[in-house]
C-alpha cells in the first residue's frame, strides 16, 4: 500500500507541475503571439495602416480587382468618429487592464504578476494560502490563467476592432465604386502609362483623371523603391507623416534583426478606383492594386535570402492617397484584402 500511494503522489505532484509548467508558458508566451506580424515583408508589413480621414472606419467599396472585403486597421492614429486633420495623437490605453482606471489595473496586474511568479516557484496562485494547496487549488489557479488568456485575446481583438460596423460600412459613406471600363493592361506596369487602371465614370464625388491615375501608379513602385533602399527622407516626399512613422518602426525592426527586405520588379497589373471624395481642403483616393512583385528579405551582411524568395509573386491591396492644396498626391493608407 505504501507503494501505491507513494506512486499516486508522485504522479500528482508531476500533473501539477506540468500543469503548472504549461500556464506559465502560455501567460508570458500570449503578448508575443500576439505581437508576431505577417510572414508579408514588403511595405507595410503585410498590415492595415494609416487613415482614411472620416472614412477611416468605414470599409472602400468592392472593386473587379478587389471584390472582397478589407482588413480593419491594426495601426490607425484616426480614433473613431475623428477624420484624419483632426486624428487624435493622445497615447493608447495603457494595458491589458486600461478600460478599468490606475487603481483596478494596478491591482489586477500586480495579482496576475504575484500569482504567476508563485506557480514558477511552486508557490501556485495562492501560495500563501494553504488550504489552497490541493487540487481544488489547482483547478482554480488553471480556471484564473485561462480567464485571464481571454480577457487578453478580447482585450486585442477590441483594441484592433474599434468598432463593429466595419464590416457593415454605412452607405451614406458615399457611392461606390466607379464602374470598370478597363481595356486590357496595354503598355501595363509602372512606367508604362494606365495601362493596369481601370478607368470609371468619374461620377464619385471627387473626379479623379487620368493624369492621377499616373500619379497612383508611380506611387506604388517609388514607394516599394524608397522602402527597399531603406531611404526615409524620400518616403517622406511619397507619404504622410503617419505612415511613415509605421516605415520607421518597420525598418528599425528589420536593422535590429540585422536583415533587409528588398522589394524589386514591381509591375501593376490591375487597378480600379473605389472611392474619392473631398474633406475640408484634403481630396482622398482609395484605390485597389493588384500588382506583381518580388519580395525577399536578406541578410544585412552576407546577403543570404532569410525570408521570402526570389521568385516573383503577386499581391492585392487597398491603397489610399491624399492630396492636400498645392501639394501631390501621398500615400495615406495601405489595407489589406481578405
Amino acid at each position: 500500500m505504501p507503494g501505491i500511494w507513494e506512486t499516486h503522489m508522485t504522479f500528482s505532484q508531476r500533473s501539477r507541475s506540468l500543469f503548472k509548467t504549461l500556464a506559465v508558458v502560455l501567460a508570458l508566451a500570449l503578448p508575443t503571439a500576439l505581437a508576431i506580424s505577417s510572414a508579408d515583408a514588403r511595405v507595410g508589413g503585410g498590415m492595415s495602416s494609416g487613415s482614411r480621414g472620416s472614412r477611416t472606419y468605414s470599409a472602400p467599396p468592392s472593386t473587379t480587382t478587389a471584390p472582397g472585403s478589407t482588413s480593419q486597421f491594426n495601426r490607425t492614429y484616426t480614433q473613431p468618429g475623428a477624420g484624419m486633420n483632426s486624428a487624435a495623437t493622445a497615447p493608447a490605453r495603457g494595458g491589458l487592464f486600461g478600460r478599468a482606471g490606475g487603481f483596478m489595473g494596478g491591482l489586477a496586474a500586480g495579482f496576475l504578476g504575484a500569482g504567476l511568479l508563485g506557480m514558477l516557484f511552486g508557490g501556485g496562485l495562492f501560495g500563501g494560502l494553504g488550504g489552497l494547496s490541493s487540487i481544488i487549488g489547482l483547478i482554480i489557479q488553471i480556471a484564473l490563467v485561462v480567464l485571464v488568456v481571454r480577457l487578453a485575446m478580447s482585450w486585442w481583438q477590441r483594441r484592433h476592432s474599434p468598432q463593429a460596423a466595419y464590416a457593415n460600412a454605412d452607405a451614406s459613406a458615399g457611392p461606390g465604386p466607379q464602374t470598370n471600363y478597363r481595356s486590357g493592361l496595354g503598355g501595363g506596369g509602372l512606367g508604362g502609362g494606365l495601362g493596369g487602371f481601370g478607368f470609371g465614370a468619374n461620377n464619385a464625388p471627387l473626379e479623379i483623371k487620368p493624369d492621377d491615375y499616373e500619379a497612383f501608379e508611380r506611387l506604388l513602385g517609388d514607394v516599394q523603391t524608397a522602402w527597399s533602399n531603406e531611404d526615409v527622407a524620400k518616403l517622406h516626399t511619397l507619404a504622410t507623416p503617419e505612415m511613415v512613422s509605421y516605415f520607421e518602426q518597420d525598418l528599425a525592426q528589420n536593422r535590429a534583426r540585422n536583415v533587409v527586405n528588398k522589394v524589386t520588379n514591381v509591375k501593376l497589373l490591375q487597378g480600379d478606383l473605389a472611392e474619392a471624395w473631398r474633406e475640408g481642403e484634403t481630396d482622398y483616393a482609395t484605390v485597389a492594386l493588384r500588382f506583381a512583385l518580388t519580395d525577399k528579405t536578406v541578410d544585412r551582411n552576407t546577403g543570404a535570402v532569410v525570408a521570402g524568395s526570389e521568385q516573383p509573386g503577386e499581391a492585392t491591396e487597398v491603397w489610399t492617397f491624399a492630396r492636400r492644396p498645392n501639394g501631390g498626391w501621398e500615400l495615406s493608407a495601405i489595407q489589406q484584402t481578405n
